[in-house]
């Protein structure tokens, strides 16, 4: 029976370089290794060319790279890049890189579907298959970095968490991909142009917080009463808004960043004054900002963009009360690329 190799980018450093010692190497070659995996994210053992052709055979009889590969890559009239990002099983993630004219942002997902049960959200109407390993979320920044070198001749300088999958119900893998992306070891990106969005897993949420960690967060909200948003994010019966915002306080209490909220806005669903005041009162605990987002439709037509007006009414009252806010206009949407499009069609 064959046995199935491990793949080798799941060893810390340390563990690479005791493998070449019990293999009767030097154990500086774990980290000449370690470099080629993570710093030149290498594909496979041929390309470490500076190893020995019997080390690398030695390595292809131990160990595999799982690497992702691209398997559609699709442009938006915009300029926007889908990436369908097939895994070593031959699931399914997708990406999405979008550029503007100072900087590029790669989207990334954390998850072969998704573990809530957002009703607008394309992804949260595919089965969670299972959560990635924090290399295919390394590999889908190292491809989004060189489409971004490629199409636009600039690094990428942004990456958001707000593809398939909730972040933080994969908790450790995501870390462990940011520790990566992070290290100087690795891509060497600042913490700071990183954002996790979450749909609000309060204790989670208190775990990063505990953990100190650098990068942002960013809440996808969408409602502060809690009868509406349960309607429309079931998941928030299990985990109301008193838990969010009590998790959320403790976040800023520990770290003292800005949390910004993700907000749609649906006509007949929250449009009303109402709505907008109970956001306000959301908001007030912690300095915030509010990111008012375009919907994107995924077919059914149940939910449908808010008029113009009531964007205004939010943004009226938001400013008056000293909460930033900012709209942000959806890109890709002619590739299904946008804020909650995601869903494999491709």
């Amino acid at each position: 029976m064959e046995v199935k190799k491990k793949d080798i980018r799941a060893l810390t450093k340390a563990q690479l370089r005791n493998f070449f010692i019990k293999q009767g190497d030097k154990a500086f070659r774990g980290n000449q290794v370690y470099e080629w995996l993570w710093q030149k994210s290498a594909h496979s053992f041929e390309d470490m060319t500076n190893i020995s052709l019997d080390t690398r055979e030695m390595l292809k009889a131990h160990f595999v790279i799982n690497h992702i590969k691209v398997d559609q890559m699709q442009r938006s009239a915009d300029g926007t890049i889908k990436n369908a990002v097939r895994l070593h099983d031959d699931l399914i993630v997708e990406s999405v890189l979008i550029p503007t004219p100072n900087r590029t942002t790669a989207c990334v997902s954390s998850q072969v579907g998704c573990s809530l049960d957002c009703r607008f959200c394309a992804t949260a109407r595919l089965k969670r298959m299972r959560n990635l390993n924090p290399d295919e979320i390394y590999d889908q920044v190292v491809a989004i970095d060189n489409e971004s070198r490629l199409y636009f001749n600039r690094p990428l300088s942004n990456i958001v968490f707000m593809g398939m999958g909730e972040p933080l119900m994969n908790y450790n893998n995501v870390l462990k991909a940011i520790d990566k992306i992070t290290s100087p070891e690795g891509l060497g990106m600042s913490p700071k142009r990183i954002v996790v969005s979450t749909s609000g897993v309060p204790k989670m949420i208190k775990k990063l917080a505990d953990d100190e960690v650098k990068f942002k967060l960013a809440v996808s909200l969408h409602s502060a009463l809690d009868e509406v948003r349960t309607s429309i994010m079931p998941f928030n019966a299990t985990f109301p808004l008193k838990d969010l915002r009590e998790a959320l306080q403790y976040w800023y209490a520990k770290t003292k960043n800005r949390i910004t909220y993700e907000y749609v806005v649906w006509e007949g669903i929250n449009d009303k004054r109402k709505d907008v005041d109970a956001l306000v009162a959301f908001c007030k605990f912690a300095p915030s900002k509010v990111n008012l987002i375009e919907y994107n439709p995924i077919d059914d037509g149940e939910f449908q963009q808010a008029d113009n007006k009531a964007l205004d009414m939010y943004i009226n009252i938001l400013e008056a009360n000293n909460i930033t806010v900012t709209v942000r206009r959806s890109r890709g949407k002619d590739i299904d690329a946008a804020c909650g499009q995601l869903a494999n069609k491709t």
